[in-house]
């Protein structure tokens, strides 16, 4: 199956996602908005959808290893408690490009669910072990006009089947 990105067709990478979804027996309900590009533009957009709703961060330490942490979005991302609690080196966002190429989505759209296209396992996925206990948890489906939800048992399943073993911290509040 080859990598589908967002500038491929956002549709058809979509329904890639949930076909692969619908394989490993994962619920999940999306629902449509317009495009959102911060937590902020997300919560004024969202109404009352159910679940934990939540950021990622695509980081690369000074040795180049790719992380991408994905906790609640109303904790603050402290990056050298990350660092140390991962024994990585300084972090720091990785650029635009390297997320195109590693993940296959656009800044704004960075998701768990782009683990799909990480192919060569660049990418160590980092979850806040907070986040999991929430019955629903919400990310972007490969494109920021949408949120999808889906259970956090399902998650480690799909991350599983991507072939990734995240990292779950207690990160702090």
């Amino acid at each position: 199956m080859q990598q589908m990105t967002l500038d491929d067709d956002p549709g058809r990478a979509e329904a890639q996602l949930y076909r692969r979804l619908e394989a490993i027996d994962v619920a999940y309900m999306s629902h449509s908005h317009r495009p959102v590009f911060t937590v902020e533009e997300a919560r004024a957009l969202r109404g009352s959808l159910p679940g934990q709703h939540c950021k990622c961060l695509f980081l690369i330490d000074r040795k180049g290893a790719l992380f991408l942490a994905v906790m609640r979005e109303e904790i603050a991302a402290d990056l050298k408690w990350l660092s140390d609690a991962l024994g990585a080196g300084r972090f720091s966002f990785g650029k635009p490009e390297l997320m195109r190429e590693v993940l296959g989505v656009q800044p704004g759209a960075v998701t768990p669910f782009a683990l799909m296209n990480d192919r060569a396992h660049r990418v160590t996925p980092v979850l806040d072990a907070a986040m999991l206990d929430a019955s629903l948890v919400n990310y972007h489906p490969l494109r920021n006009d949408r949120t999808t939800a889906i259970p956090p048992e399902g998650l480690l399943r799909f991350i599983a089947a991507c072939g990734h073993a995240p990292r779950i911290l207690r990160f702090p509040d």
